[in-house]
C-alpha cells in the first residue's frame, strides 16, 4: 500500500472509535484481564497508546522536520503508562485517548507534508536512520497491533467457556509481542 498522509490520518483516527466500541461500559474483569504474568489488560494498552501519542510519534515528526538525523529521538518509554494511568478509570483513558490523538492528528494534518517530505531522515536510538514514511507507517501498524491485541486479550477471558470449540480459535492460543 503507498503510504500518504492522509492515509495515516484515515487510519489513525479510526483507533480511539475502534477501541472505544470494544471497552466501553465493560465489566472489570474485562478491562483488567490479561494474558498471564508480564502481559498487558486493555486498560493498559490504551494507557501504552496515550504515552506513545504524547510522548513519542509527533515529537518525532517535528524532531525529524526540524533536525534531520541531527538530533536522536529521546527513547521511548514503553511502561510510563503505568504511572500514569494510575487513579484512573477506562473511561478516563478513552476520553482521554480520543482528545489527544484528535490534537495530533490536527497537528499532523496542519503540517502540510508533502509526499517528498516522506523521505526526509531522523535518527532512532535503536533502529538507526529512519524516514518519516516509516514512522508514520510504524505508528499506524503500532495502532492495529494494540487493536489486535486488545481482542486477543478479550477472547481469551473466554478461554475456559468454548469447551472443544477451543480447536476452531487460534486466537486463544496465540501471543505476540
Amino acid at each position: 500500500m503507498q503510504l500518504s498522509v492522509e492515509s495515516v490520518i484515515g487510519v489513525l483516527g479510526r483507533t480511539p472509535p475502534s477501541l472505544r466500541g470494544l471497552l466501553k461500559d465493560l465489566p472489570e474483569e474485562l478491562e483488567r484481564g490479561d494474558e498471564g504474568e508480564d502481559t498487558w489488560s486493555p486498560f493498559d494498552i490504551v494507557g501504552h497508546l496515550i504515552q506513545g501519542d504524547r510522548t513519542d510519534w509527533v515529537p518525532r515528526v517535528r524532531l525529524i522536520l526540524e533536525h534531520g538525523e541531527s538530533r536522536e529521538f529521546t527513547p521511548f518509554d514503553r511502561f510510563a503508562h503505568f504511572e500514569a494511568s494510575r487513579g484512573k478509570s477506562l473511561e478516563d483513558l478513552l476520553a482521554e485517548f480520543e482528545s489527544l490523538r484528535s490534537e495530533n492528528l490536527t497537528v499532523l494534518a496542519a503540517m502540510g507534508l508533502q509526499p517528498s517530505d516522506l523521505e526526509r531522515r531522523g535518527r532512532h536510538p535503536d533502529l538507526g536512520v529512519v524516514t518519516l514514511g516509516q514512522l508514520l507507517g510504524a505508528w499506524i501498524v503500532h495502532d492495529l497491533g494494540h487493536i489486535a491485541q486488545v481482542a486477543r486479550v478479550m477472547a481469551k477471558q473466554f478461554g475456559a467457556e468454548v469447551g472443544p470449540w477451543r480447536a476452531y480459535l487460534p486466537v486463544l492460543d496465540s501471543r505476540s509481542a
